[in-house]
């Protein structure tokens, strides 16, 4: 699994840091941002509510 942020989405919300902290930080420019290449098996459900929550719908999962 991997996952992306729409940098012209994001508004800095929060929800997928909240939701997913190990997958998800809030850059220096106040925006969501991926900390990791490739998503654990372990983790995928906790990106997938991270989407599901985005207020911007700005994270995409493939």
């Amino acid at each position: 699994m991997r996952v992306t942020i729409d940098d012209d989405n994001c508004r800095g919300h929060g929800v997928c840091c909240t939701v997913c902290p190990d997958v998800f930080d809030i850059n220096d420019d106040g925006y969501a941002e991926v900390l990791l290449d490739v998503i654990p098996a372990g983790l995928e459900d906790s990106v997938r509510k991270a989407a599901a929550n985005c207020p911007e719908r700005a994270i995409t999962v493939s």
